[in-house]
């Protein structure tokens, strides 16, 4: 490769998509080169298309040169099938379309959607797709059918390759083929006669050679993702299904797959689950092979040491810490299309069970809540290794399938090697109904010594799987660069060279994801090992799988949790590996720019990562290690003369809507204009729509002792003090002014605590690391909260969600804190009388904040008890307006709230917690955004006031 001039490629590629598209930099190239594997190449160029016909035209320029491509979708995957050192073709927003057909049972889908959100498309139909990798809720559709991902449930029988029903697929030569359409068929046969011509007769030779055909059936008869698919060359002889079945599992090494259409499978909603306990592993794989004929939809194996790894979670039983040595556990599912048909399964199961009994009763329980933890516990095996491993090392979990009847045997055989190798702390777990195990261990690559004894780990198994139960040393995880050296082991020399030449026949110049699954270098799994630094104690557990990416409002636009990790790591390398002082402030610049100060810190990265991270904690951490004296002395002055700093804003306020008022309501939009043109995008917002009017001076309310009333502490948040209505609503009024309203309907006396105008929840501190100064506000308003509830005899709640967040957390153990939503649903609600509900949609939007205090249902159920139709954008997550965030960096703001407008086109009105991102979600969703106390006033009477009769609209 080193004969490519790359900087020539980038300029021609420049031809075919937008220069904003196509990374160089060191910053990007890393961040976007990175997958959830143990290995690192970093990219020359990372392409993002949006289109076939960009794919078609990058590939073009990329073979005029020579250079390979690497097609990239989520990065979840476990084995460096999505890394290059050449160009990197990542997926961008333009592959979300979907069609779904024939009642559910068919589904078209484009390479970008993750498989939840196919899943979520299929629910109205009680439909799904069939693989359900753990990463179901990261991982993408062409990431899934790239390697023919399987799961929990799917076994061999729903996979990709088994559920395929056609596929539309870019080859090496720039050639489109649409499987499904005789049209397109056609001409294919016209345009590549002799591909086709080859394909059959390699089916053909391989059907007629026995003995090769009866090894395939045997090796596909398991979970095998070792190689490629050479079942489609026993189970068909057109060569369309020959060609699209090798696609399924290739790794994008024989071609693109722009859209796959499944048959889908029924999605059970009626389900039982059940932990089993056995005394030793023997008898937990004897009850698997029992299991294997009953209607059961899932069993899961967990050893000894797994099971020790969830001791004292929630929802795991107490007696965990006392199994002995030997203990095994299974997790069992059993799905119906209703409860009378999972019970008739449950009394069948447990029958079965009889024969083989567990250590401590069957007990199946069809609790939603308990089943959603038995499973999470389940997915959290593989992280909680990484979440306590050395610091320096990565974790790695390798993946292996043999038949049923020799479970037992192997595991016990696993077990031993990785004790015998020194990986004592390693967990075993796996999908036990399809013989397929995962075992995981910490791995350092500091030293030969450490991948010496990898090595021989990995040979070892090799001879184990392969030698003794010849089984498949990768059952779902996909070959990659890990297990290419293994291909000829797993499979023989036969069997190996047809793989070749498949390669060859679809991919005659080697320049499809080269090195992936099938490679001579028989080290190349023992090379370009990615370095985990410690960096940060904050992020240091996170093992780069991508899990966060979906929850991130700036993916897509600069980089996600994951990525500003890399970058963090990246940082800390430089300096450690004593890089030149240019090298590293050049990095570091790029850094805190584009991955810093883009970063919301909404924290719903920490909901998605499996070992807890929240990387808006570490971005917040660096904002604060490069705030200088100056802005701390800022700071700490704003924060002691608080009262007087919103005043400022109010009066800058006033002074806006004057002007704007003079100008006749063009001046702020055309100042706006200005600012952004002159700052080349970077300016702060500023228009007639996104600033809003001044808000009022809040004065502190003492309880009215002559009034027999149920008392409530008031917090007025500075975002309500400082900011009015926005300057289209009508009714002129500060939400504080309508809680004031509606909870004299509700019958209680307010109280607002002394100095109410001068205090502080800490967040415009936090947001950007000043955390003293943050700590400092948050204790003082806590103290004048405390005093003001009478040590807390009386409720607090607060107006808007973040705040309430902040202050929740700060003043655990010391006072109860309400966010608006738990207010409204457990104290007003039941005071009020809501005669009639609006019957045109409202929109509903959950802050960030309301989601991780877990308060979604409740925000929900306010809403729906004051109207019929709620409308939850099920694809918005945080607005990432952050604060000032969407005034400083609107970009932000409108890439997360980019899909709003059409979501919500028939709602007549918008709700939500939090002042400031009603502004952005008034901005972008084309209908006007207001506190759910609006919402609530609306529409509710006083108990004692007269029924009203007519419907609201």
């Amino acid at each position: 490769m080193g004969s490519i001039d790359y900087a020539l490629l980038a300029r021609w590629l420049a031809v075919v998509l937008p220069k904003a598209r196509i990374a160089t930099d060191r910053l990007r190239t890393l961040s976007y080169g990175t997958d959830a594997s143990f290995y690192r190449l970093i990219p020359r160029i990372v392409v993002t298309v949006e289109s076939e016909a960009e794919v078609i035209g990058v590939m073009a320029a990329c073979a005029d040169v020579g250079a390979p491509v690497t097609f990239r979708a989520a990065g979840t995957s476990l084995s460096g099938q999505a890394i290059t050192d050449s160009v990197l073709i990542v997926l961008g927003e333009g592959w979300q379309g979907s069609t779904i057909s024939d009642d559910g049972r068919l589904i078209a889908l484009q390479p970008g959607i993750v498989g939840a959100e196919a899943n979520r498309r299929l629910a109205p139909f009680a439909r799904k797709i069939g693989p359900d990798p753990a990463s179901i809720g990261a991982a993408m559709i062409g990431g899934i059918a790239a390697n023919n991902a399987s799961g929990m449930c799917c076994g061999t029988a729903q996979n990709s390759y088994q559920t395929l029903a056609s596929l539309r697929v870019v080859l090496a030569d720039g050639t489109v083929l649409d499987t499904g359409s005789g049209d397109s068929r056609a001409a294919f046969a016209a345009a590549r006669p002799s591909f086709l011509a080859d394909l059959a007769a390699l089916a053909l030779e391989v059907q007629t050679d026995t003995k090769l055909a009866d090894r395939i059936r045997r090796k596909f008869a398991i979970k095998n993702t070792t190689g490629y698919s050479l079942n489609a060359l026993v189970d068909y002889q057109d060569p369309f299904e020959v060609l699209q079945h090798l696609m399924i599992g290739s790794e994008g090494t024989l071609g693109f797959i722009s859209e796959i259409t499944y048959r889908t499978v029924p999605d059970h909603r009626h389900k039982a689950c059940a932990l089993l306990f056995f005394e030793t592993l023997v008898e937990a794989c004897r009850a698997v092979t029992r299991l294997k004929p009953e209607p059961v939809a899932a069993v899961e194996l967990i050893d000894r040491a797994g099971l020790a790894s969830v001791a004292g979670k929630p929802g795991m039983p107490d007696f965990l810490a006392s199994l002995g040595p030997g203990a095994t556990a299974l997790l069992v599912e059993i799905q119906g299309a209703d409860s009378a048909e999972v019970a008739s399964r449950v009394l069948a199961v447990s029958h079965a069970l009889s024969e083989t009994p567990p250590s401590r009763p069957v007990e199946f329980s069809t609790d939603p809540y308990l089943i959603e933890k038995y499973w999470k516990i389940r997915k959290g095996l593989f992280p909680a290794v990484g979440a306590v491993r050395p610091a320096g090392t990565t974790v790695i979990i390798e993946d292996v399938a043999v038949p049923i009847e020799s479970l037992a045997s192997a595991t016990a055989d696993l077990q031993a090697a990785l004790i015998r190798h020194g990986y004592a702390e390693a967990i075993i777990f796996g999908h036990a109904l399809d013989g397929n195990l995962h075992f995981v261990f910490a791995q350092g690559f500091s030293d030969n010594q450490a991948i010496r004894r990898y090595a021989d780990l990995m040979d070892e198994v090799a001879e184990i799987i392969v030698g003794r139960y010849d089984g498949s040393l990768k059952a779902e995880h996909g070959t990659g660069r890990n297990m290419a050296p293994f291909v000829e082991i797993d499979w023989g020399k036969q069997a190996t060279d047809l793989m070749w030449r498949i390669k060859r026949l679809f991919d005659p110049h080697g320049l499809l994801n080269p090195g992936v699954i099938l490679n001579e270098d028989r080290d190349i799994h023992l090379k370009n090992f990615k370095p985990m630094l410690a960096t940060d104690p904050l992020v240091d557990r996170c093992i780069e799988c991508g899990f966060c990416e979906p929850m991130c409002p700036t993916r897509g636009l600069t980089v996600t949790p994951r990525q500003r990790i890399v970058g963090a790591r990246e940082l800390e390398r430089l300096v450690q590996a004593g890089e030149s002082k240019r090298e590293r402030d050049d990095f570091r610049h790029a850094f805190l720019d584009f991955s810093i100060d883009t970063c919301a810190a909404c924290g719903l990265c920490e909901m998605a990562c499996p070992v807890g991270i929240n990387t808006g904690a570490m971005s917040k951490a660096i904002r604060g290690g490069n705030q200088g004296p100056l802005a701390r002395s800022a700071a700490s002055l704003a924060g002691r003369h608080y009262g007087v700093a919103m005043a400022a804003v109010r009066t800058g306020l006033k002074v806006a809507s004057a002007f704007d008022s003079i100008t006749g309501e063009r001046g702020l939009d055309a100042v706006g204009a200005i600012i952004r043109t002159a700052t080349g995008g970077r300016g702060p917002l500023v228009s007639h729509r996104s600033i809003p009017r001044a808000g009022t001076t809040i004065r502190p309310r003492e309880p009215n002792r002559n009034v027999e009333k149920p008392r409530v502490v008031y917090f007025v948040s500075c975002a309500g003090q400082m900011f009015g209505p926005a300057r289209d609503d009508r009714s002129g009024e500060t939400v504080a002014t309508t809680l004031y309203r509606l909870l004299d309907k509700a019958g209680f006396e307010i109280i607002t605590p002394p100095r109410q105008a001068s205090l502080c929840c800490g967040q415009p501190f936090d947001s950007k690391g000043l955390f003293d100064e943050a700590n400092r506000k948050a204790e003082e308003t806590i103290g004048a909260l405390i005093v003001a509830s009478e040590d807390g005899r009386w409720p607090v709640f607060v107006d808007t969600s973040p705040c309430a967040q902040r202050l929740k957390s700060m003043a655990a153990g010391r006072l109860k804190m309400l966010d608006i939503a738990e207010f409204l649903h457990d104290h007003v609600l039941p005071k009020v009388n809501i005669p009639v509900r609006i019957t045109s949609p409202i929109a509903l939007h959950l802050t960030c904040s309301t989601r991780r205090m877990g308060l979604d249902a409740k925000l929900i159920a306010v809403a729906q008890a004051c109207a019929e139709h709620v409308v939850v954008p099920t694809d918005i997550g945080c607005c990432a307006f952050a604060g000032d965030k969407g005034f400083v960096r609107p970009e932000m703001n409108t890439h997360a709230l980019r899909s709003l407008a059409p979501a919500v086109k028939n709602c007549a009105a918008g709700y939500s917690t939090s002042r400031t991102c009603e502004i952005g979600l008034s901005l972008h969703g084309g209908v006007p955004y207001r506190s759910v106390a609006k919402l609530v006033d609306s529409v509710a009477d006083g108990r004692n006031a007269p029924a009203k009769g007519r419907p609201r609209s």
